[in-house]
């Protein structure tokens, strides 16, 4: 059960980019489209799951003095692989599209991340499970971006046009015009920007509803009620009596 829970938490309560902010230079540049975007959340899953499962089953016989450079090796050897493997099969255009990003995931703060806080410290099972739902987690905020920064910033969903629609000869829809500039490196700031103030309403408005679920909103029983509190001479004179009383 706390496999499974470790693999359920990651893409949500710890994802990177919006819980734990990490991984936003690769997630804002090659966003523009939702092929872009899978590809690359593809591309940094299968190095984070790799380097993870190596780095477990070796992370005994590591010196720790030069550990972070061991791990730069393990998650550069699955970069090159993966870099291969996508020339060989991925189309020029998103090959194109990424670029120097592919590479870049050798020092992408996530994989790293994840190797020294976590796969350092544990078995190979829980680090290939904690690989899966980081890299679920990175997929969902790069579909997320991407979809809102292509759908509003080309018109476009996977390359398609969408508009104008047209029935019998009747255009349903008429053709939407894009906002260009979400298409452009301000536009990503943008989009992650709202999203970030949306989020952070959204668990600010859970933590409020969760306050006053705890608390009677009107009380119905004595025991909701607060016990009022005496003043200071009446106490103090209440004490006195009660020993007094006892005295005799």
């Amino acid at each position: 059960m706390s496999l499974l829970k470790e693999f359920t938490d990651k893409p949500f309560k710890q994802n990177h980019p919006f819980v734990i902010v990490l991984g936003l230079c690769p997630t804002l540049a090659v966003s523009t489209s939702i092929k872009n975007g899978a590809a690359m959340a593809a591309a940094a899953t299968a190095v984070l799951v790799g380097s993870n499962f190596l780095i477990s089953l070796i992370r005994k016989f590591i010196p720790n003095q030069i550990r972070i450079a061991c791990y730069i090796v393990v998650i550069a050897g699955f970069v090159t692989m993966v870099e291969i493997i996508m020339k060989a099969v991925a189309p020029d255009a998103i090959n194109r599209a990424l670029g120097i990003f592919i590479p870049l995931i050798v020092v992408n703060c996530i994989i790293l991340g994840r190797a020294e806080a976590f796969a350092s410290s544990h078995g190979p099972l829980a680090s290939l499970l904690d690989g899966f739902g980081v890299g679920l987690g990175y997929l969902l905020s790069l579909l997320l971006i991407s979809f809102i920064r292509e759908l509003l910033g080309a018109g476009t969903f996977w390359g398609y046009r969408l508009t104008p629609i047209a029935v019998g000869g009747t255009t349903v829809v008429p053709e939407y015009v894009p906002a260009a500039i979400l298409g452009m490196a301000p536009g990503a700031f943008i989009v992650l920007g709202l999203l970030f103030g949306l989020f952070a309403w959204r668990q600010n408005r859970r933590r409020e509803e969760a306050r006053l679920a705890g608390v009677p909103a009107v009380p119905q029983v004595a025991r909701d009620f607060p016990k009022p509190r005496k003043p200071a001479p009446e106490a103090q004179a209440e004490e006195h009596g009660l020993q007094a009383s006892r005295g005799t």
